[in-house]
């Protein structure tokens, strides 16, 4: 994890002040803006010093990539197999997953579209190391360098193509959308193997 400093991550007090400064920060983000939002602030809502937050999180841009990522991944993992094979039905997985992070995030963020941006390449290169781990396991005839570039290529594509359904309203369900677009994004996949 990016940005967490402290030497004994397994100390359940150690546990029990990430929580409270990662609940601190949830609470903070629902009264403001991201970038209205102080380390004060945090510590204040948390009842720790400055230094404790610090020894937790380099900044408060950590403490948000911190959140949003260790979600975004529990999204992942509750829809995809880390085992399972690249396939019409995993990308569509992806999809949900990302929808529901998406909405999730909505919902406990009072203004995600601030966040999003900030979060947004960490979110592209987490899925990009998923879809990678899963297409090597069909693609052995094919190099790294262009399994590389698949996984780049489906990471930005999923997820940039869930964000604009998200910010434009989600006018179709989920469903829908993989619907329409697996069919395009298997074309490609089809060549690798």
């Amino acid at each position: 994890m990016s940005g967490v400093l402290s030497p004994n991550s397994n100390d359940p007090r150690v546990i029990r002040t990430r929580q409270l400064i990662l609940d601190a920060f949830l609470h903070q983000l629902n009264l403001k803006n991201f970038n209205s939002i102080t380390i004060q602030n945090i510590t204040e809502q948390a009842t720790i010093n400055r230094a404790t937050f610090y020894a937790h999180f380099q900044d408060k841009y950590a403490l948000l990539e911190a959140l949003l990522s260790d979600a975004f991944m529990e999204y992942v993992t509750k829809r995809v197999d880390p085992d399972a094979r690249i396939s019409a039905e995993t990308i569509q997985q992806l999809i949900f997953s990302l929808c529901d992070y998406h909405v999730s995030s909505n919902n406990c963020i009072k203004k995600y579209e601030t966040v999003a941006p900030i979060i947004e390449e960490n979110i592209k290169t987490q899925l990009e190391q998923f879809l990678l781990e899963l297409m090597s396991k069909v693609a052995k005839r094919v190099d790294l360098k262009t399994l590389k570039i698949t996984a780049t290529m489906l990471s930005w594509s999923i997820y940039g193509m869930t964000y604009r359904w998200n910010m434009d309203g989600r006018q179709e369900s989920p469903a829908d959308l993989a619907q329409r677009v697996v069919p395009y994004m298997m074309g490609g996949l089809e060549l690798l193997n």
